[in-house]
């Protein structure tokens, strides 16, 4: 079978990766995204409340891939692939292949209420983020004329629906923000008293982690000013409140901020790919892959990253996480370079180097290789592995100057609004009146 032409779909951690790992070979390589940057998903919480730029954590593919001259990228999205033609269909046109890698990640996912999306923004792409740094910013501009405390009390109060690493992490940011960053920015009322309030429907935040972890994380984030709501779900969200239910009580929350970090699911590309090889989805949308990242009866398409359901390790799916990613990326290159020599391939082995994650300022809580630890050595070991982990050298240097005077300044100096017209900001009935008393006077 040739493997002459091998095309990859999706420019994130694995497709990434398949790709770097396959330069200087002798093939085509071909990597299609939507977007023309890599974006290093793992800091876009600190875009959203300001702590980053967007262009710190995003990289074009175009100047990450110019030293490979076997490798090219189209700016494209795909609309279809014909496996028995073995052609990738874009908008206007088609790219054949010998060999596919579809690495088209994951979106958020409501749990069957969608209508939820545009109320509670997840955080997935640098739109995602900016749009939660709007609304987060906007909701404290607001307070500041919102003469009513019923109606303050509203817009400083800001829900985050899941505990998981991104959840926690927003959560923690958004505390450091209102208690230190905005502290005598305003005059009219005071950012500390900003209610951030956690949803979590297990009994535990990061409930993947180990429970002494947990245990730190939530004494972390009490200390910041974190409201933990344990063991409760989400049953609707209004433009104004949220309501949640823990057991059989149901509460009304007044907030105008909502954020969402409960939960993913695969690329609709996915059902796509099933369609065409007869391949099996699981629950979350995900393909069902062989040992080596193919697809059973399709040893020219793989796929990997969150697209990917592979359970022959453990018996239990791979987490969705960007080592994991990164590992199949590589592991589908050397299986291409193994095929081409005639050599016996073997199955993918994930190696888990740990988990972590940061809550606020010189607090984290990490697990590596079965070592536990938390605070600011926990903190200082996050921000050398991922500032490791972000691709390109420029950009570590950008985010270690930003990381060293945030710290410093305890500043986020990226608190911009932008996106959308934020005037006329909503006023209360007495501050309107008020405005047309001084009008009618004037």
């Amino acid at each position: 079978m040739s493997q002459d032409r091998i095309v990859i779909i999706g420019g994130g951690f694995g497709g990434l990766n398949a790709a770097r790992a396959l330069a200087g070979e002798p093939l085509q390589v071909t990597l299609i995204d939507r977007r023309n940057f890599h974006l290093f998903q793992p800091l876009l919480y600190q875009v959203a409340t300001g702590g980053l730029s967007p262009a710190n954590i995003a990289s074009p593919l175009r100047a990450i891939l110019q030293s490979y001259p076997n490798v090219e990228v189209l700016l494209a999205e795909v609309r279809h692939i014909d496996v028995p033609r073995r052609v990738v269909v874009l908008h206007e046109e088609e790219v054949p292949y010998d060999a596919l890698v579809v690495a088209a990640g994951s979106a958020h996912h409501y749990f069957g209420h969608p209508e939820w999306e545009p109320l509670a923004p997840s955080l997935k792409t640098v739109e995602d983020a900016t749009e939660i740094r709007r609304r987060v910013l906007l909701a404290f501009e607001a307070a500041e004329r919102e003469p009513d405390a019923t109606r303050r009390t509203a817009w400083l109060t800001f829900v985050v629906v899941g505990a998981g690493p991104t959840g926690v992490e927003l959560a923690g940011a958004i505390a450091e923000l209102s208690r230190r960053t905005l502290r005598q920015n305003f005059r009219h009322f005071d950012p500390a008293s900003a209610r951030i309030l956690l949803v979590e429907g297990a009994d535990r935040v990061l409930p993947t982690y180990y429970p002494k972890l947990s245990t730190k994380a939530a004494q972390a984030l009490a200390r910041l000013g974190v409201t933990l709501q344990l063991g409760a779900l989400v049953t609707d969200i209004q433009p104004e409140s949220v309501t949640v239910r823990c057991g059989e009580k149901l509460e009304r929350i007044e907030a105008r901020t909502v954020m969402w970090a409960a939960g993913v699911a695969a690329s609709p590309l996915g059902k796509i790919v099933a369609e065409g090889t007869g391949a099996t989805l699981d629950r979350q949308g995900r393909l069902v892959v062989e040992p080596d990242l193919s697809l059973p009866g399709h040893p020219e398409i793989f796929v990997i990253g969150d697209l990917a359901h592979y359970s022959h390790q453990t018996g239990e799916p791979l987490p969705g996480l960007a080592p994991v990613a990164m590992q199949q990326g590589r592991h589908v290159a050397r299986v291409l370079r193994l095929r081409r020599q005639g050599k016996p391939v073997r199955p993918f082995r994930y190696y888990d180097r740990g988990t972590m994650a940061t809550i606020g300022r010189a607090k984290a809580v990490a697990d590596i290789r079965g070592i536990r630890f938390s605070g600011f050595l926990a903190w200082a070991t996050w921000l050398f592995i991922h500032l490791m982990y972000i691709v390109r050298f420029q950009n570590r240097l950008l985010v270690l100057m930003q990381w060293a005077w945030n710290y410093t300044s305890r500043n986020a100096p990226a608190r911009l609004i932008t996106g959308g017209n934020p005037f006329p900001l909503p006023l209360s009935e007495e501050r309107k009146n008020k405005a047309d008393d001084q009008q009618g006077v004037s």
